[in-house]
């Protein structure tokens, strides 16, 4: 009975965590739909607000305009009722009305009364006109001919026709009938209004930090802008085209690359558009105070939950965190720490098995490590064995052309090199040489190679003499001579040269072979270490050398390249300092 109850009591466990993980994950997922949701609602209430608060702002300022321009008409047609009843355009008695109606209305400029062509009749106050005004051009006086029955009001503008007045003005003109001694006569009446009452209206929208609000007339000319500079000096675009699709009514508008909330209304009757620019980020500032509260909410409901979740499944789940922790650290690649969780059942039958499996991959592991190296060292070796036929083949093929030349001399050094190169190769099969009988090796392959390529080149071999009987690996400079020959000389139109230099640096074993040939870039250099092919030179490569190197000695040693273009390449070769001497003395010790 009681081996049942502990398997039952695991079993609990196990139901416990999953049904803790689940309340979690149902619990978040709730709370954050129903945050979606009430964010989704209030957002769009809050944009529509803000949309509604703008429309409302643009259609106030419609109002007042509206009301401004109603003023105006009034007054213009108070002027036009005095010069109707006055038998006699002269009369002082109009003049006397026309002047207490000017300085009664601070934004009434100017009265003018003119023939249709132009001569001046009446005008208030008694100024001297400028001349060449050209008033049968100006937009006012062309308005009143073109349409004699309708009130014309003009864009803003500055007054020109009296000396000494430069007033920004809105002209309201229109065909009238007046008295010039009992004859009735037609004329254009002009009443100039001061524009700086319909600046100050627009100048007082408040859209945010940017939005602003601008006119344009029914012809699509800028009335007001804020930024009319701008606008002129063609620094700022205002995208009017859809603006006169609308008498009344909101749109978005993404000419500009970025969104504009646009709201337009008319001012009656004269048909100004009023239009007003808010940026949605700047005016749904609630959106924003929104966004961080569901933030902040979701983030500290989420975390009550979390630790409320993991406080609970603590200790059901505390034996298999420290299994899922021992599993980490394997995964990182620690093999040698054996796991040792103590808790249920399952959990210490898991970690026994996981021991053994670890046991087991670190056997693998020393098995696969030992035959991978041993595997690399017999392909190595193989690579090496192979530049002996390949030399001689190429060695042979020289002589046999200087045979043909009946050139004797190279034959005999070539022969002699040939035979001291090939002993030195051979080494009664030892990987392990001295220095100086590594440059002696290069010496002789040098030798050959000067005489194969017709004197293209000369070298020259310098070593400390502390470095000459330090041991080295065999065969590791004839590789990157050729390299220099076959890469860096031999296309090369003057003779070059080929320097070798040995000494001991800091306790290790530096060898440099230079050459003052093509040189490479950084590219090719790069490619050379990992295998990069190049036609021509040896079978080994300065790849197996270096992968040589690093084998026996180790990755903190090998080869590094410094090479310009037209300049020359220098291959450096870094080895520890290990004397012949040492290793006598020690096998005489053993």
């Amino acid at each position: 009975m009681k081996l049942p109850r502990i398997r039952e009591s695991f079993r609990l466990r196990s139901i416990q965590t999953i049904i803790t993980v689940s309340f979690t994950l149902m619990t978040i997922l709730v709370v954050v739909a129903v945050s979606f949701m009430l964010y989704n609602k209030f957002t769009k209430t809050a944009e529509e607000n803000a949309y509604l608060n703008i429309q409302q702002i643009i259609e106030q300022v419609n109002y007042h305009l509206e009301l401004y321009v109603k003023g105006m008409q009034d007054i213009y047609e108070v002027v036009e009722e005095q010069i109707n009843d006055t038998p006699d355009i002269s009369s002082p008695v109009l003049r006397e009305q026309l002047s207490t109606l000017l300085h009664t209305r601070e934004d009434l400029v100017s009265v003018g009364l003119f023939t249709p062509g132009g001569k001046l009749v009446l005008d208030n106050p008694d100024l001297e006109m400028r001349k060449n005004t050209m008033l049968e051009e100006q937009s006012w006086f062309e308005s009143a001919h073109e349409q004699p029955q309708k009130l014309s009001f003009s864009a803003p503008h500055i007054q020109n026709l009296y000396k000494g007045q430069y007033k920004w003005v809105v002209s309201l003109s229109r065909v009238i009938k007046y008295k010039d001694h009992g004859i009735s006569k037609e004329g254009i009446l002009l009443v100039d209004v001061n524009f700086r009452t319909i600046d100050e209206l627009s100048r007082k929208v408040s859209l945010g930090k940017r939005g602003y609000a601008y006119i344009i007339d029914d012809l699509g000319n800028i009335v007001y802008h804020p930024q009319q500079q701008l606008i002129y000096a063609g620094l700022k675009y205002e995208n009017l085209e859809p603006v006169f699709e609308y008498a009344f009514g909101s749109y978005i508008d993404k000419s500009t690359g970025e969104p504009r909330y646009i709201t337009i209304r008319t001012v009656e009757p004269i048909k100004w558009k009023i239009v007003g620019v808010a940026y949605p980020d700047e005016i749904v500032t609630t959106k924003k105070d929104l966004n961080q509260f569901v933030f902040w909410f979701l983030l500290v409901v989420c975390a009550a939950v979390v630790v409320l979740a993991m406080f609970v499944s603590a200790k059901i789940s505390q034996p298999l965190r420290r299994l899922e922790k021992s599993v980490q650290s394997v995964g990182q690649g620690d093999f040698n720490t054996p796991i040792h969780v103590s808790g249920a059942h399952e959990v210490v039958q898991l970690s026994k098995r996981f021991n053994f499996m670890l046991h087991r991959i670190r056997q693998l592991m020393d098995q696969n490590i030992h035959e991978q190296e041993a595997k690399r060292k017999s392909e190595l070796d193989v690579l090496q064995s192979q530049i002996n036929p390949h030399f001689l083949y190429n060695t042979l093929n020289s002589v046999i052309r200087l045979a043909e030349k009946g050139k004797k001399e190279e034959i005999v050094a070539t022969i002699t090199s040939l035979s001291r190169f090939f002993r030195i190769s051979l080494s009664k099969g030892k990987n392990i040489i001295t220095l100086e009988e590594e440059l002696e090796h290069v010496r002789h392959y040098l030798i050959i190679q000067k005489i194969r390529f017709k004197n293209k080149f000369n070298y020259a071999i310098e070593c400390e003499d502390l470095a000459l009987t330090c041991r080295t690996l065999k065969l590791i400079l004839q590789p990157i001579v050729e390299n220099a020959i076959y890469h860096g000389i031999e296309k090369m139109s003057d003779e070059g040269l080929i320097r070798i230099s040995a000494s001991i640096q800091e306790e290790r074993l530096v060898i440099k072979v230079s050459d003052d040939g093509l040189g490479m870039t950084r590219q090719v250099m790069d490619q050379i270490l990992i295998g990069g092919n190049r036609s021509g030179g040896s079978g080994v490569g300065v790849k197996n050398v270096n992968e040589r190197i690093r084998l026996y000695y180790g990755k903190h040693y090998g080869l590094s390249f410094e090479s310009e273009l037209e300049e020359g390449t220098t291959v450096t070769i870094t080895l520890p300092v290990e004397k012949y001497e040492d290793e006598q003395q020690e096998r005489g010790m053993a």
